[in-house]
């Protein structure tokens, strides 16, 4: 059952018609965190990132660090829905706080992370795992929601599509915990729809070899794994490759890359090209 506030419109065209029978199905997806709307310059520019989504031709996005009439150093929009708009795509939010409006009678103030979506987006829901909140002076670990999920028929292909930003301190253990949080939702998913193809996007604050990561690649694939990968963080010369799309079983990894988007935002975006069978 989704959680309130996960929530999805619509946008944009029909996908493209369904492949054949046993044939590839391919699909091009992304993930980039969007540091709610201002690039390495300190600049709030919408126009700009939607300009570098809209270079990934990608057919699906995970974004992290997501606005909803956050407040001023976004200009008060719905960061989600606006670069919805501007891509003609579908989106899901799935906030990680919703505090009440600064004035009565406003919107809630959201931040979280969403999907775009080329494809019609048939059920959202926004998951709890462990959290540290960086809005309590004095934060324990807890459940909190902002760990998204759309499933998608992609060519009559079921997908489900998983967006997370995993927690940013040095001391992994709170990571380590959203990580077995992480995997025991994916394998409740992945029962109730069998044979969906799995994804999982985001910015995940550690490296590939970080030790509290290594359980997920029990069952998820790094696609842009590989001798040479380039980092994604800090945009402008990038150290570490601490973004990922990650993918399930049934899914071949076609190709990925990380773009030379200095820029736009603090982290690069990640794309990869993928097929799957039906």
């Amino acid at each position: 059952m989704a959680v309130p506030g996960a929530v999805f419109t619509g946008a944009g065209g029909a996908p493209p018609a369904s492949a054949g029978q046993g044939r590839p199905v391919p699909l091009r997806i992304a993930t980039y965190n969007v540091h709610a709307g201002t690039g390495t310059d300190g600049v709030f520019d919408l126009e700009r990132q939607a300009a570098a989504l809209r270079a990934l031709d990608a057919d699906v996005i995970g974004l992290q660090e997501v606005d909803v009439h956050w407040g001023a150093r976004s200009q008060g929009l719905d960061v989600a829905g606006e670069l919805a708009r501007r891509l003609g795509m579908r989106v899901s939010f799935a906030p990680i706080y919703s505090l009440d409006p600064v004035t009565a009678g406003g919107p809630r103030r959201e931040y979280g992370v969403a999907v775009l979506s080329r494809f019609p987006i048939r059920s959202a829901t926004n998951h709890e795992i462990t959290r540290l909140s960086t809005q309590d002076e004095n934060p324990a670990p807890a459940p909190a929601p902002g760990f998204g999920e759309v499933t998608l028929k992609v060519r009559g292909v079921p997908v489900q599509v998983f967006v997370t930003h995993l927690d940013y301190r040095a001391d992994p253990a709170v990571r380590g915990a959203q990580v077995a949080d992480t995997r025991r939702i994916m394998a409740r998913e992945r029962a109730r729809l069998p044979g969906a193809r799995q994804f999982l996007l985001g910015d995940f604050n550690a490296e590939p070899s970080a030790p509290e990561l290594a359980p997920l690649w029990r069952e998820l694939r790094d696609a842009g794994a590989g001798a040479g990968s380039p980092g994604t963080y800090p945009a402008e010369a990038p150290v570490k490759r601490i973004d990922y799309v990650a993918v399930g079983k049934g899914v071949r990894v076609r190709g990925a890359s990380v773009p030379v988007e200095a820029v736009a935002s603090d982290h690069r975006p990640v794309v990869a090209d993928v097929s799957m069978t039906r």
